[in-house]
């Protein structure tokens, strides 16, 4: 066991021969998976994911993780689950290195930790603890990317699931969205890039920003900078909801309304991811696209999934009012080091 989790997260040393990258199998996509209804009896995660190399691209410099979790018995149900996406840039090699290293990284950090946390008899988990823990891990990642991959870089949003709450590490600008039932689309993360900055400051309006000479410019990610400042976010979702990771080879040529549609029409959410990367391909698919989509349980009792009382108590009064019908500026967030100017860190091809 200990040789295949070594496998697993150790880092990757470049070959002399590229991996040849296989193309997509769009008739995969016709084939109906089991529906979800057979699992039915136990509320549980259930994901999906879509991974293409998109139309124009050579490459894919973009990577994910998914990894889902349960624990039943008759006094506990824990629910959980981490979920990764990486967009690497300067160029080849150094954009496919730098996204994979990092998101191995990531998430062996944060599954060694986990046993911990799994192994609490009161399963009294504070909130700070979880956000350090995902604070830790993605500077561990960011210092794999400066040490091992010079020259490049990679965006990185990593979803901690416990029960109904989720902790965000993000920077970059792929993107975490909550979906609920009826198809209501709440984008979570805040894109690190210059033309956000620019929308932000009333320089320019969305429209602009998409046809932007630069709207690939990022002054935030990992492996740019000797020191970065993340988001560390917290929310809990609503049950029945759903929440989207994705790559800008998604959002940024598929709009929210298709996305939306896609994923509230679909039989369950690898049907959907599939859909969605289609979608992305007959756009045009000019970048490569990825997909996570986590589809929350039905009905979760969050208190007794993963925190005491007083810790729910300490939770409830820093999240008040933090659903996904809340706005970013009343999230809980976290960040660290400091970069109060825009910085050229990334221009991804």
């Amino acid at each position: 066991m200990t040789g295949i989790i070594h496998r697993l997260f150790h880092r990757h040393i470049p070959e002399d021969k590229e991996t040849p990258v296989n193309p997509d199998n769009r008739e995969s996509n016709k084939k109906t998976p089991t529906p979800d209804s057979d699992r039915a009896g136990v509320p549980q995660i259930i994901p999906g994911i879509g991974f293409s190399i998109g139309k124009k691209r050579e490459h894919n410099e973009d990577a994910l993780f998914s990894f889902t979790a349960n624990l039943e018995s008759g006094n506990t149900q824990i629910n959980m689950g981490l979920y990764i996406v990486a967009d690497g840039m300067g160029g080849h090699e150094h954009g496919e290195l730098a996204s994979e290293n990092a998101v191995r990284v990531m998430a062996s950090k944060i599954i060694q930790k986990l046993p911990a946390f799994i192994s609490n008899n009161d399963l009294g988990i504070s909130l700070g603890s979880i956000q350090e823990m995902m604070k830790e891990s993605t500077l561990d990642a960011h210092n794999e990317v400066l040490e091992n991959v010079p020259g490049g870089g990679t965006t990185l949003t990593a979803v901690l699931v416990l029960g109904d709450q989720i902790t965000i590490s993000h920077i970059g600008d792929s993107r975490a969205y909550a979906i609920t039932s009826e198809g209501k689309m709440k984008m979570l993360t805040q894109d690190h890039s210059l033309v956000m900055r620019l929308i932000e400051l009333g320089r320019i309006t969305p429209e602009e920003a998409a046809v932007h000479p630069q709207r690939n410019v990022l002054y935030r990610a990992l492996g740019q900078a000797d020191s970065i400042e993340l988001d560390i976010i917290t929310y809990i979702l609503p049950v029945s909801s759903y929440l989207l990771i994705c790559s800008d080879g998604l959002w940024g040529v598929v709009g929210d309304d298709e996305i939306s549609e896609i994923i509230t029409t679909s039989p369950n959410p690898n049907i959907a991811c599939q859909r969605m990367i289609e979608a992305a391909n007959t756009a045009g698919g000019p970048d490569n696209i990825t997909a996570i989509l986590i589809r929350m349980p039905d009905n979760v009792p969050a208190t007794r999934v993963v925190f005491n009382q007083e810790n729910q108590k300490e939770i409830s009064q820093i999240i008040k009012n933090t659903t996904i019908n809340g706005t970013h500026k009343g999230i809980v967030q976290n960040s660290f080091s400091a970069a109060n100017n825009i910085k050229d860190t990334g221009n991804k091809p």
